[in-house]
């Protein structure tokens, strides 16, 4: 049993993209056994990695077969979460919905996880994060003034609006089940999800506090929370909000005589001074940059690509991340310094099926009629396939 204060957790992650996986991955990381329930043939997979299948189990069983699904409720029996990744109404129609799983195991907590959530006129239609974030208001915000608002990847709808929301959600779960003996239904839609984490700027556009895309002050509005490009066609970042950061950050740069910049806060300025911090910036490499700023409050940093940023003197200090099966990728977090988690594993793949099955109470001698008649695979599928 790992470490963690999830220790002691089983869960069973019905096989899905993107958003399952991460919350399956963050409940993984915080102790949890989790068990991965594959179809028999391999699905298509975005985390080539395995980043998000680490330090899982994972078997292969035959869901539409009334063999598979009654050795997949003796799971539910055992298990204290579930994480549905199905489109409404379809793990009812296999047999194991909420009611079915509930009157097997009414302490489980069943996480939900769609992108338009289990009701509404959009619950059964398809779509991507892109899809979900544009109808939650979230995608309209992001971008340029002069430019169409940008998908940010699939981060805000898929990770945070959705992965991150139902880990939340299941913890909070867990809690109450500790308290009230009773297990529930946790629906997670990253439509909710995209909203919620975007809630303060809903409420500055209808305050008139916050404008249209690209002219507030954190979102490239203001030429002091920008990125510029450097003389080797890298990217240097700035953050510098408040005065004393602002001062900090025009004096390294040397332009404190420079009057477009004399008055932080004048927008009628902004256009200049953001022209003359662009060519400060293209006189000098990022790395130089970032020495000149290394070590002060002027909230300036160099823009890492994904493969530099584990090389980073104030990441490789902390250990933010770490190697596993060969993959460099962020350690678990938070940290806790009562239950700490363990550095995490390589997913073991569907050709343990019959070890993960037995340790999860099922007979081997049902395990070995299952494989027999096609029920199970042992068949090993990497996290890539």
């Amino acid at each position: 049993m790992g470490s963690g204060p999830l220790a002691g957790i089983r869960v069973l992650e019905l096989v899905g993209l993107g958003p399952g996986p991460m919350c399956g991955m963050v409940l993984a990381d915080l102790g949890a056994d989790v068990l991965r329930i594959d179809r028999l043939t391999p699905t298509i997979s975005l985390d080539s990695g395995g980043t998000l299948e680490r330090s899982k189990r994972s078997a292969a069983i035959d869901l539409k077969s009334a063999d598979g699904v009654a050795v997949f409720l003796d799971l539910v029996e055992q298990a204290d979460v579930l994480i549905d990744v199905f489109r409404p109404g379809v793990t009812e129609r296999l047999g194991f919905g909420p009611a079915d799983c509930l009157a097997r195991n009414p302490r489980l907590i069943y996480g939900r996880l769609t992108g338009w959530g289990q009701e509404g006129p959009l619950a059964k239609t398809a779509g991507h994060d892109i899809d979900y974030i544009a109808i939650a208001g979230a995608l309209e915000p992001l971008g340029r003034a002069d430019g169409p608002p940008t998908p940010p990847i699939n981060v805000l709808g898929d990770f945070a609006g959705g992965g991150l929301l139902l880990a939340l959600g299941i913890c909070a779960a867990l809690v109450d089940v500790s308290r009230s003996g009773r297990g529930q239904v946790v629906d997670a839609a990253m439509i909710d999800g995209a909203a919620m984490v975007m809630a303060p700027f809903y409420a500055g556009r209808a305050k008139g506090t916050w404008g249209p895309r690209g002219t507030n002050y954190i979102d490239t509005g203001a030429p002091w929370y920008d990125v510029y490009e450097t003389a080797d066609h890298k990217w240097i970042a700035v953050g510098a909000i408040e005065k004393q950061f602002y001062a900090a950050f025009v004096e390294r740069i040397g332009l404190t005589e420079d009057p477009d910049l004399a008055e932080q806060w004048d927008r009628s300025r902004w256009p200049a001074a953001r022209k003359q911090i662009a060519a400060a910036f293209k006189s000098k490499t990022r790395d130089e940059w970032a020495g000149i700023y290394d070590g002060t409050d002027a909230c300036v940093a160099p823009v890492l690509e994904p493969t530099e940023a584990s090389e980073h003197p104030h990441n490789k200090a902390r250990g933010t991340f770490t190697t596993v099966g060969g993959v460099v990728q962020p350690r678990p977090s938070p940290r806790f310094d009562g239950t700490p988690l363990d550095d995490p594993q390589p997913m073991r793949t569907t050709a343990e099926t019959a070890d993960a099955l037995s340790s999860w109470g099922i007979d081997s001698n049902r395990i070995t009629a299952l494989a027999a008649a096609g029920v199970i695979s042992t068949a090993s599928q990497t996290p890539g396939d």
